[in-house]
């Protein structure tokens, strides 16, 4: 361990435990994912109380998969000098992390069934395809999946959670599970070389930043595309609005700007928060079907 590393370890840590469980707990996507369950509760018309019943639920269930990611990672991110995480550079025990872990997943799955066991079966497979991630996936050049399978639970998650549960339309599932491999490859990109470097090869590491990059950006319109120009209940659409057309059509110039910027330079600021962009609006996509998220 170097010299530096010993530095910044020191320097300006967090000292609360309950501030270094949230840093653990990976609190920007936790928020994020929690923040698109309560947008596509409120469209698909779900009452308040069981929007925030699934909204604490879920977000147990995502603080649950990021400690888990810096438990099992500890090791790999000290070895990266990774001073930003408490697990690795020691203000949080492995087994302290471990152990909330799995009480953060118990906690959001035990608060599941108030809003139905159909969503607690669908939440439960979200929260494992994290953890199974965590585990094994992200070193295999299926690392895509646990993404694609999970971040496609999450539209049902919500709309099984009605009072009378009912299954998302098949194309909010596709999008939803084409928002989630674009979040698997844009997660990796940052850290490519680092974690080449330590022993993970998941499939956007065998790929390179390049092609990892332009399927994010891929993905994104596909999702786009799927919910505004898919299919409604096997019939041709007939309820897309003024909304989902202009959704459509940003995410067509975010994809095409991401695409020149990935294929003319390394990939930089700007590309992810075009990738950040391109999914709030392939969000509002989804957000814009209103009614016709659940299955009819």
């Amino acid at each position: 361990m170097s010299a530096d590393y010993d530095v910044r370890m020191r320097s300006g840590a967090p000292r609360h435990p309950l501030v270094l469980l949230l840093l653990s707990a990976h609190p920007g996507p936790s928020f994020a994912v929690t923040l698109v369950c309560i947008l596509l509760g409120a469209t698909s018309g779900l009452a308040p109380w069981r929007i925030a019943v699934l909204g604490v639920a879920v977000l147990l269930g995502q603080f649950s998969v990021g400690l888990s990611n810096d438990w099992l990672d500890a090791e790999r991110d000290r070895r990266s000098g990774r001073a930003d995480k408490p697990v690795a550079r020691g203000s949080i025990g492995e087994p302290a992390a471990r152990n909330w872990a799995i009480a953060a997943g118990a906690a959001g799955l035990a608060l599941t069934p108030l809003v139905g066991w159909p969503a607690t079966a669908a939440h439960a497979q979200f929260i494992a395809a994290g953890w199974t991630y965590n585990l094994w996936f992200k070193h295999t050049v299926l690392s895509v999946l646990p993404y694609a399978i999970g971040f496609g639970a999450l539209p049902a998650v919500v709309t099984l959670a009605g009072s009378s549960p009912a299954w998302p339309e098949w194309r909010i599932l596709a999008a939803g599970a084409l928002l989630g491999i674009s979040a698997h490859f844009a997660n990796a990109l940052p850290d490519l070389e680092a974690d080449r470097a330590t022993g993970v090869s998941g499939l956007p590491h065998r790929l390179g930043a390049t092609v990892s990059g332009v399927l994010t950006f891929s993905s994104l319109a596909a999702a786009a595309l799927v919910v505004v120009l898919g299919p409604d209940n096997g019939s041709a659409r007939s309820s897309t609005g003024v909304a989902g057309w202009l959704a459509l059509a940003a995410e067509g110039v975010i994809v095409a700007a991401g695409i020149i910027l990935l294929a003319t330079r390394p990939p930089s600021r700007t590309v992810f928060r075009l990738i950040i962009l391109g999914a709030l609006v392939a969000l509002a996509a989804i957000a814009s079907t209103g009614s016709h998220l659940i299955a009819r």
